[in-house]
């Protein structure tokens, strides 16, 4: 018997993730060595996570369309299912009324 193939929203998201601690970790750098300008008072740490997030976006966008398009056949798959299971009960209930 082979291992359950892992969700394919669960490896999304994580390498989603890893995608926006990669652009976190990049920027943060930047904006310690005086690449990108710092945070305007205390602001700093918010304003790398806000470069982090707009860094990550369209790289994510980018590398995860195989992903992208692997967890939206699976939530399809799975909400055609769950339609067809619910009409099977509709049916059976409508057949016992009758």
């Amino acid at each position: 018997m082979s291992a359950a193939k892992p969700s394919a929203t669960i490896r999304y998201t994580a390498m989603r993730l890893l995608i926006f601690v990669g652009c976190f970790f990049v920027a943060g750098v930047a904006v310690h060595f005086g690449v990108l300008p710092s945070g305007v008072g205390g602001s700093n740490v918010v304003w790398v996570i806000l470069l982090g997030l707009v860094l990550s976006a369209p790289l994510s966008y980018i590398l995860l369309r195989k992903q992208r398009d692997e967890m939206s056949e699976q939530i399809i798959t799975t909400v055609d299912r769950t339609k067809a299971r619910l009409e099977a009960n509709r049916t059976r209930e409508d057949s016992v009324a009758r």
